[in-house]
């Protein structure tokens, strides 16, 4: 008969508690401050209510009243230079982060004035929360999205789950920068229902994080209580599975939550990461003013029980009991607290003339004409580069080179030129250079900064995008580009829109590499072309090499480039020769497209693989067409004046590209084309492009499903009229 014998873990699982003596040893001065600080938050919590009811507040209103006390408990410990990022409900966290950054040393509130210093971040705040320009993020955040980098505040995030991978980057930056700051990302027990809550603790833990996960277990998602979510509740369990020492405490006692923190930045400073789960309660429903229990998912027992525990009660009773201060001295506090949120408020709002409303003050909105400035860069960082076209390229000073090789070799360029350049993604570091030998050499030079990372693409998409928010240059490689899909958050949500939602000054200087494997036979799930989809985001930057040259100019560009960059790799072409010089550190501007073949027929506007297929169908066809490479496909960047040029010329446009229709980035063309040159277009705009369906492994379905040579040469009769265009490709 087999027996079960016990398996015991060697990782730290604990519930933290703590007594009158740890009230009694801290430095009174330490708690005063405290104190002050969750009278504070919870004095702003509630006037931030009562603008939303009055509508001065646009949006949702995620109050953090009931869940300050782990705020300020946490933030006690940690300092001006440790990062940290949250979720949509973070008002506690970064109004303590803020402040802890504004007050000057040694500031003991029990003798000292309220610091002008952190008058204003009580104002810049609500003002941020009320969508108003002298709020951090110039109103563009509002409650949900707040950033103050000074600080330490790298961005508090909407999306649910969507902070804690970025959280790791910044962890990652901050170990390889040997810089000894900590990391800690807020999230709740929602979230860690989430993959990425998983994949961020896994990736932590393998690579030994200075990071704390801080989970808020309020027991409900919305209305949703946290057992009908998980057989496990005690959320800190999760840590066991991953080898992350954690601690389980009660998130309404200042106190000990502040004693977690130090038990886990212990953990970290032996091996991290660490997770502290702080058992907490919100006191209002999602958003808003109103209780769960008006909406039927608590009950009002519930609720009340935990009233009895409230952290702004409880806190100025303990410290009177102790000794630390007196009913005097807390009620000074609370009316300092109240005079400093009024006075906020009052500075950001008015009367409305004729009536007794309240009406945010006009002159405070921001201005409508910037909502477009910040979504990426001026590119001001390429200034002053060697530029290189391949007619500049002298034989003896270069060398024959495969595509495959020259992206090793740009990268390897880049590394070498750069410390901050790092390389991540699924088996980048075995098989001597990855899984198509990309990274040939990297591994030997430089092997702290050659990250291999699990199948987790939203995880480490997420890592990357954190770790350039927080100082590196991250490239990530997808192994092949339809796994975008799997990082769509990290990838679209989150760094498509990071500088421009958080004011528009922030760098996030990401390179993602992407294969496209469409004609390998690989099937439907490992073959598209994501042009189409990167296209949809303006704040990502889009090239797409097609010879070996091209690509070492086009990443050097991007490796210095301040936003995110997406490079479009054709495998089809990764064994393509060509001259590459010796010299690698030359740059091809972004947005400057090549004519690879002249002609006055007509204009064909293509990239990647399909700028030899259409050079050789028009050879084929005797048409003699313009062709031009676009290399900059995205269509904030793409270079219209040639474009432009060549159609009024030739009078007519073909767009070729390989993959399937519906995603494909040629409708877009076609579209903004017929805006800016419609007065010389003497023939509708025609495309080339593969099937409705994505490519399937049967190699002859997979032949039909993807633009051909001869399906470009139908569309070049069509275009000139020398024969129509079959109705497959139409």
């Amino acid at each position: 008969m087999p027996t079960m014998e016990p398996l015991i873990s060697e990782t730290p699982w604990h519930r933290l508690v703590t007594d009158e003596d740890d009230w009694r040893s801290e430095d009174p001065q330490v708690l005063a401050y405290l104190l002050e600080q969750l009278l504070l938050i919870r004095r702003f919590e509630e006037r931030i209510l009562e603008l939303f009811k009055a509508g001065c507040v646009h949006g949702p209103a995620h109050a953090s009243i009931g869940q300050e006390g782990g705020a300020v408990g946490a933030m006690s410990t940690l300092t001006d230079t440790d990062k940290v990022n949250a979720t949509h409900r973070a008002h506690h966290q970064f109004l303590a982060k803020f402040l802890n950054h504004a007050a000057p040393s040694d500031y003991d509130p029990r003798e000292d004035d309220w610091p002008e210093a952190m008058q204003e971040v009580v104002h810049r705040s609500m003002a941020e929360i009320m969508g108003l320009s002298p709020g951090y993020c110039g109103g563009r955040g509002g409650s949900m999205h707040m950033r103050w980098d000074e600080a330490g505040v790298l961005g508090t995030n909407a999306i649910v789950g969507g902070n804690p991978p970025q959280a790791v980057g910044y962890a990652l930056a901050e170990k390889l920068k040997r810089s000894g700051n900590l990391t800690v990302t807020f999230f709740g027990d929602g979230a860690m229902q989430n993959g990425a809550a998983y994949e961020s603790l896994n990736m932590a833990a393998l690579y030994d994080l200075p990071i704390i996960f801080f989970v808020e277990n309020n027991l409900y998602g919305v209305s949703t209580h946290v057992s009908e979510t998980t057989r496990e509740t005690r959320l800190s369990a999760r840590g066991q599975g991953l080898a992350v020492p954690s601690v389980e405490v009660d998130g309404m006692d200042v106190m000990a939550v502040r004693k977690a923190m130090q038990w886990a930045r212990g953990q970290i400073e032996t091996k991290g990461p660490a997770l502290v789960e702080s058992l907490t309660y919100r006191y209002f429903h999602q958003h808003g003013p109103m209780k769960g229990s008006a909406f039927g998912y608590r009950d009002k027992d519930e609720e009340e029980a935990w009233h009895a525990r409230d952290p702004v009660t409880a806190m100025p009773k303990r410290m009177i009991e102790a000794g630390v201060m007196d009913e005097a001295g807390v009620a000074a506090l609370e009316e300092r607290a109240r005079i400093a949120v009024e006075g906020a408020a009052q500075a950001l709002t008015e009367t409305e003339p004729g009536s007794n409303l309240l009406r945010v003050v006009p002159a405070l909105w921001p201005d409508t004409k910037e909502i477009d400035i910040g979504i990426r860069g001026d590119l001001s960082e390429l200034d002053g580069v060697r530029r290189m076209e391949p007619e500049d390229v002298d034989p003896d000073a270069a060398r024959e080179m495969t595509y495959i090789e020259s992206i090793a070799a740009a990268q390897f360029h880049a590394m070498e030129r750069d410390e901050s350049v790092i390389v991540l993604g699924e088996d980048v570091h075995r098989l001597k250079g990855g899984t198509v030998g990309a990274t040939k050499g990297i591994g030997e030079a430089y092997p702290e900064r050659l990250i291999g990372t699990p199948i987790a693409e939203n995880g480490f998409c997420g890592m990357g995008l954190g770790a350039a928010v927080n100082g590196l240059r991250p490239i990530v490689e997808i192994m092949y580009a339809d796994f975008c899909l799997v990082a769509a958050d990290q990838l679209f949500n989150q760094a498509a829109k990071v500088r421009h939602m958080f004011g528009g000054d922030h760098d996030a200087p990401l390179i993602l590499r992407a294969r496209v494997a469409a004609g390998g036979g690989y099937g439907s799930q490992h073959s598209m072309d994501p042009s189409g989809v990167f296209a949809l985001w303006p704040g990502w930057r889009i090239i797409a090499p097609t010879t070996p040259f091209d690509y070492a100019g086009l990443f050097n560009s991007a490796v210095r480039c301040n936003d995110p960059v997406a490079i479009i790799e054709c495998q089809a072409l990764y064994q393509g020769t060509g001259l590459v010089p010796e010299d690698l550190d030359y740059c091809i501007p972004f947005g400057k497209a090549r004519i690879v073949r002249p002609g006055s027929a007509c204009t064909v506007v293509t990239c990647a693989n399909m700028v030899p297929v259409s050079v050789a169908a028009a050879e084929a066809a005797g048409v003699d067409a313009e062709v031009i490479d676009l290399r900059t496909l995205d269509p904030l960047g793409m270079d219209w004046e040639t474009i432009g040029a060549s159609v009024k010329r030739t009078n007519r446009l073909l767009i070729v590209e390989q993959t399937a229709r519906g995603p494909s980035l040629g409708a877009r063309i076609a579209q903004e084309a017929q805006e800016r040159l419609f007065d010389w277009l003497d023939h509708e705009i025609l495309r080339v492009s593969g099937s409705q369906a994505a490519p399937v492994v049967s190699k002859v379905l997979e032949t039909a499903a993807l633009a051909q040579e001869g399906d470009v040469i139908a569309g070049l009769l069509a275009v000139t009229e020398a024969a129509p265009l079959p109705d497959a490709a139409e």
